[in-house]
This record gives C-alpha cells, structure tokens and sequence, in this order.
C-alpha cells in the first residue's frame, strides 16, 4: 500500500474515531440533562406541596409534641430543597449560556474570592445535593398523612395583615416549633386547683436571634391578648431591686421579664413571692441569654440557636429579592448562597441578613453585589487581623469594631449601651446608608443605627462611631486572643 493511501486511511479514521466520541458525549450530556430536568420538576411539585403544608400548620395552633418534631423534620426539608433547586437553576444556566461561576478578586492583593472549584467537582456536589434534597421530601411527605389528618383537628389562628406572608419584612420567619411551643404555654389552662403560682417559661438564645420578636409574635395572637389584661415588658434587672415597683396586679396578667445578668436564689424567691399575688391563671416569660436561668422555670425552657444554613440562605433570598422572581436573576441567586456562607456563623446574623437584604435589594446587579461582598470579606478580615476575633464578637463585648471598609476613612464603632451616653447633638445615620454610599459618613463623630425592628417591639440597635485614624481608640486584640495572620 502507497504512503497517501495509509496517511488518507489514517485521516479518516481518526476522523470517525473523533465523532464517535462526540457522538458519546453529546449523547451522555444530552441525558443527564434530560436527568437534571426531571429532577427539577419533581423537585418543584414536592416544594409546592411541602410549602402548603407548612403554611397550613403555622396557621394552627399544634399541641401535640409529636407533630411538632413532624413540622420541624419537614420544614427542614423544604429549605433543604429550595437551596438545591436554586443550584440546578444555577447548573442548567452555566450549561445553557457557557459561562463559569461569578468570582471576585481584591485588587489591594488581599486575594479575597470565592472558591472556585473545578465543573466537574460542583456537577457532582450539584447532583448529590438534589438527590438528597428529594429523597429527603419524598421520604417527608410518605409520612405526612397522620400529620395533615390531625391537623385538621388543630384549631386555626387568627392572621392580622401584617403576619400574611406576602408582606414578607413583616412576619415571623421560621421558629415553627418555637411558635407553637410559646403559644401552647400562654394559652394552656396549667393552674391546678388550689394553687395560685404563675406558671414560669424561660426563653434562652444568643443575642439578637428574636427572643423579643418572638414574644411579641405571640402576643399579637388575638387569644393571647383576649386572655391576659395586661401584658407587661419589664427589664428584670432593675425589677429584683424593687419587687413591687408600681406594678399593678389586677386580674390575669402576662409578665414579659428580660435579664441581662444571673440572679441569686434569694432574689428570685422574692420577687416570685411577690408575683403570686398576681391574678390566678398569671404568666411569666424569662427572656435571656444566659442557660444558668433556665432552673427558674416550671416548665420546660424554650432554646433558641441559629438557623440552619439552607434556612438561613431561604430567609435572605426572600427579604433580598422581594416580590422580584428569583430565577430571572440566577447569578444573584448564587451570589446570595455566598452572602449566606459569610452570614451563617455570625452570633447576630438576623440583623446582618436585614442590613444586608436593604442595601442588596437596591441594586439587582451582579457588580454590585460582588463590591458589597468585597467590603463585606475585607470587614471580617481586618478585624480578624487586628483583634484575633469575629466583629460580631467583638461588638457582644462592647469592643470597638474597625469598619474602616465600609467608609472613606478609617472609623471605630463601639455598641451604645446603657453605661454609654449617647450625645443627641451627634448626626445619625444608618448602617445600610453608610455601606451604600459611603460619601455620606460624618466629618465628626456620629450615630449609626445598624438596625431597627420593623415589627413590635421595634428594637435599634445603635452604635458611637468615632475616627480611630484621631485616636479615638487604642487598637488592641482583646485579652487572650492572638491576632492572626490575615492579610488586609
């Protein structure tokens, strides 16, 4: 055989070769999409069902511990689901449109991204995380037919407009089983005959997780607010100083009591002493971050912790996109889940994820949102280097905060607390503002408002912020912590 023949024959077979192989591809490609789709659908049809039983049941009112373990396994399902649709939206546009993850680089050097893994490492976490999220509800859902039978026979609550889930800023995210935990105490008939004591429920959790926003969700309950002739909110400890301070006691009443710091045996016995002579059928809420005062109740405590992370992601999707349709914006759903990283161990995250949902909901551009995850990244990193320890945890110690990222020149913020002055001269101005623009931040020293309630009790939370470039405050790690060797 000549040389041309053998070099032509060569040619054409490693042609055939080559398509076959496309031909393979294409086909493994083509499938596994038609895979993904089928997924998404049923993914879809499970979260709408799953969505409607969960409103359903936080319309009633569930006494039953059982249930409730039921409506907390398919609540976490449901957000389970909801983040890994939103990944399969995210897969299926890359696949469509061709392009790779968003990314953020710091031209300052610090090198902040977002971790940028290999196509085929995400398809596989994708898949698995599907996969997972709809054996969970399928598996949820095969057991909810007691659930919703029983339902049926739980008495239905009355909504007031701004609990509706349509005004989303305005309602009580989540904390199902919290709800019906408190509501079930305050409505509960618990006095046995002859005996007058009020019955006693502590509510522990870490600061701003919504001890206070939970509290004032069930006092909102028309039942709740029919049953007792007053419902007092009193800080505890000033209360122990003086047990009768002026207080009336006519008739049923719900005492809302916040502690800040442990009491003594003694103390407590005086004061609840004192309570007994409030009307028969009386209640007392302790409100605290401290577990040690727990051993006053006299019924089983309330613990509130952080939310799971998909509940967490589901919760700053919502108040970020609004009444906008997510999936027009799926490249803002992905960066959404990294807001949701960077917000997931953050003791006060409630609050960051309102500021944050604020200022985001502004801009619905991709650019935008990657300038305020930099600042956001160059926040906690600064203060990491300098102090050694989260900013969170530095403001729960009433430490100064380096928020020098957020504006044009280098500021500390240090909590307002009640051994703190606040000097009403001083201009104000709130966080979301000063991380909008920042042009707009003082020349002097000033007020931020990082946050204020949208709901009763219509908490702020206000911050001094002084120039630390002046001296204003010593930068110093705090004691016991070694500062770490981050990069800014």
């Amino acid at each position: 055989m000549c040389l041309l023949c053998k070099v032509v024959m060569s040619a054409v077979a490693g042609e055939l070769v080559s398509r076959f192989i496309s031909f393979l591809l294409n086909k493994y490609h083509s499938s596994r999409s038609h895979s993904e789709e089928k997924v998404m659908e049923r993914l879809q049809h499970l979260l709408m069902r799953v969505c409607t039983i969960v409103e359903e049941a936080d319309m009633r009112c569930i006494t039953n511990s059982g249930m409730m373990m039921q409506l907390k396994t398919l609540s976490e399902a449901m957000y389970q689901g909801y983040h890994a649709l939103d990944n399969l939206r995210y897969r299926a546009l890359q696949v469509t449109a061709g392009f790779e993850e968003v990314s953020i680089n710091d031209s300052s050097g610090s090198n902040l991204y977002l971790a940028k893994r290999s196509r085929s490492t995400n398809d596989k976490v994708t898949r698995l995380e599907s996969h997972g999220a709809l054996e969970s509800l399928e598996i949820a859902i095969a057991n909810m037919s007691e659930f919703i039978v029983l339902l049926g026979g739980c008495e239905r609550m009355s909504r007031r407009p701004y609990d509706v889930y349509l005004y989303t800023e305005n309602f009580m995210f989540g904390r199902h089983i919290e709800k019906q935990k408190l509501l079930s105490f305050l409505l509960q008939h618990n006095n046995s005959p002859g005996d007058d004591a009020p019955a006693v429920l502590p509510i522990i959790g870490g600061a701003a997780i919504g001890k206070k926003t939970l509290v004032a969700h069930a006092c909102g309950d028309e039942r709740v607010r029919s049953r007792f002739s007053s419902i007092l909110h009193l800080n505890g400890d000033n209360l122990l100083r003086r047990p009768d301070h002026g207080m009336t006691m006519e008739g049923r009443i719900l005492l809302v009591i916040e502690f800040s710091c442990d009491i003594g045996q003694d103390n407590w016995n005086r004061f609840y002493l004192f309570a007994i002579g409030m009307g028969r059928g009386s209640k007392i809420i302790i409100l605290s971050r401290l577990k040690t005062l727990a051993r006053f109740g006299s019924v089983k405590p309330i613990f509130l912790s952080a939310m799971s992370s998909d509940e967490l992601k589901y919760l700053f999707k919502t108040l970020v996109f609004g009444s906008v349709d997510p999936t027009e914006h799926p490249r803002l759903v992905k960066l959404a889940d990294e807001f949701g990283k960077l917000l997931h161990n953050v003791p006060d995250t409630l609050i960051a994820i309102n500021i944050l949902a604020d200022v985001l909901r502004m801009n619905l551009s991709v650019q935008y949102w990657l300038c305020i995850l930099d600042k956001g990244l160059r926040y906690i990193k600064r203060n990491l280097s300098t102090y050694g320890v989260q900013p969170s945890m530095l403001l729960e110690e009433d430490h100064p905060v380096d928020i020098t990222d957020f504006a044009l020149h280098p500021l500390s913020m240090i909590p307002c607390t009640t051994n703190f002055s606040i000097k009403k001269e001083l201009p104000s101005l709130t966080l979301g503002e000063l991380i909008r623009d920042p042009s707009v931040t003082p020349k002097q020293d000033f007020i931020i408002i990082a946050w204020e309630s949208r709901i009763p009790p219509h908490k702020s939370f206000p911050h001094f912020v002084t120039s630390h470039a002046q001296g204003g405050h010593e930068v110093s790690a705090l004691p016991g912590r070694k500062r770490r060797g981050v990069p800014i």
